[in-house]
């Protein structure tokens, strides 16, 4: 099993992940080899908060051009954690 801070990369912040925290759904990307398991565990590890479901996602790379050099941008893994009710929030989203 990998590290808690090499399974989840960074959170993701936009509109729809904003939308969704009031259902106390929080979004990150994550390692692209990374499981539900590990998501959840490295989750409950950082953060100190029970998780009850988690949902992954993967991104291809999309293809991009520069002039005349082309190529693809990077694939990613996007994790959506669903908290249970008696945990508490995650304090990195509401600053």
């Amino acid at each position: 099993m990998m590290d808690a801070r090499d399974v989840i990369k960074r959170p993701v912040i936009t509109e729809r992940s904003m939308d969704i925290l009031n259902d106390r759904k929080y979004t990150f990307e994550v390692d692209l080899k990374a499981n539900k398991t590990e998501v959840k565990q490295a989750v409950e590890e950082i953060f100190g908060v029970k998780v009850e479901k988690v949902n992954i996602m993967n991104y291809k790379g999309k293809f991009k051009r520069m002039g005349r050099y082309a190529g693809y941008t990077n694939k990613r893994r996007k994790a959506i954690v669903t908290l249970t009710e008696d945990s508490k929030e995650i304090e990195i989203f509401n600053a």
